[in-house]
């Protein structure tokens, strides 16, 4: 299993296709390409729906894959609000490669069985090691996807991103082959010799003390260890460090759901965390997922020094080093270097990426749409082959 990654720059996209395409070639050899994972910036404008048809006739991969985003990055640079695409391009030996453009329409009813959302894919994805996910943010309903996605292909692994750059409805793409598309998603669903490892840093720290929810409605949250929640949240912020109430006050907070319901202590790293509305007339705290009673939770802070720690902590536990390649999927409004820093961990790792609406990753024992997190997809051989 070989990659390699490619940066070009430059407002001629032809030029920065050959560009890509050429170093590929140089890095790789002769032979045929399995797959070309291919990030393009909106600021090519139209003239973008000439990308994929380029790049199939200067690498002819068996497969082509992508999407557009405000910024594209590899291991060593990042460019953003500047034309440029991305390409990370291998082979995968004993690797079955299947993809499909999928619409809303497509989509089974949410109490539809297993095989409604299998049938999504080709029939050979069924036994999939992993799957990578590229959506458009206007159009699409991500987490209905993923939902179905999770109910038809249980334990497999999951990463991607939500298509960035544009305010306009039709102003994102999605590539497949030779084609275009401005709305639904694109589902890579890879089978055979290859282990696809995902990392999630969402870049927070827990703050105060944990708490149980004892009352709830969904997502909204009404009671913690049999108080009111507006008196666990005062308290904790009752009894924050100077340093952190200030930051409390500049910055929104956020909630750490833990991702296993029978854990008697969850450490940093273990929360699933979400945004906080904030209180409706009733008094109940509205958070941005679903809260079970008895569930273990804790406010957060997000702030720089922590997304660094965090993403930090999570590829110590992965282990990229092992990897044959990366994809790195970071949100638009996250601070630090990411793809700098996964280069540090993981040297020479061949990784490519772009900066996202929302992030895509199997976070405990489900697939989430995130926030102000990285997510980084880690593909490897299943036979414990030489990576690279």
């Amino acid at each position: 299993m070989r990659f390699h990654a490619a940066l070009a720059t430059g407002a001629d996209l032809e030029a920065a296709c050959r560009a890509a395409a050429e170093e590929i070639r140089r890095a790789l050899g002769d032979g045929p390409i399995d797959l070309a994972m291919v990030f393009a910036s909106t600021r090519y404008g139209a003239d973008i729906d000439r990308l994929p048809v380029l790049l199939q006739e200067l690498l002819q991969p068996r497969t082509l894959v992508g999407c557009s985003g405000a910024a594209v990055v590899t291991a060593t640079q990042a460019c953003e609000n500047r034309h440029a695409i991305t390409v990370l391009a291998g082979r995968l030996p004993g690797v079955d490669i299947d993809a499909a453009a999928i619409g809303t329409a497509d989509l089974p009813d949410a109490d539809g069985p297993p095989g409604a959302w299998r049938d999504l894919l080709p029939p050979r994805a069924a036994h999939a090691s992993g799957l990578l996910v590229l959506c458009e943010p206007f159009h699409f309903d991500a987490n209905a996807l993923l939902a179905g996605l999770d109910f038809a292909f249980p334990g497999v692994p999951k990463a991607g991103g939500i298509a960035s750059g544009s305010r306009h409805p039709e102003g994102h793409s999605l590539f497949l082959g030779r084609s275009t598309h401005r709305t639904g998603a694109i589902v890579l669903a890879l089978t055979g010799n290859v282990v696809l490892d995902t990392v999630i840093a969402q870049g927070c720290r827990p703050i105060g003390r944990p708490g149980r929810v004892s009352r709830s409605d969904r997502s909204r949250l009404l009671a913690v260890d049999d108080a009111p929640v507006q008196k666990f949240i005062e308290e904790q912020l009752c009894n924050l460090s100077p340093e952190d109430l200030t930051l409390a006050d500049d910055s929104p907070l956020f909630l750490g759901i833990a991702t296993d319901p029978f854990a008697e202590r969850t450490e940093a790293g273990g929360y699933l965390v979400r945004n906080v509305v904030g209180f409706d007339r009733e008094g109940a705290l509205v958070v941005a997922g679903d809260l079970g009673i008895g569930r273990q939770i804790q406010l957060h802070l997000r702030d720089r020094q922590s997304g660094t720690e965090d993403l930090e902590r999570q590829l110590q536990l992965a282990a990229p080093t092992q990897s044959a390649a990366a994809l790195l999927f970071r949100c638009l409004g996250r601070a630090g270097p990411d793809h700098e820093q996964f280069a540090r961990q993981a040297p020479g790792v061949p990784l490519a990426g772009f900066h996202c609406n929302g992030e895509i990753g199997t976070f405990g024992d489900t697939t989430h749409l995130h926030g102000y997190t990285a997510a980084i997809a880690l593909l490897r051989p299943r036979d414990g082959a030489d990576a690279r």
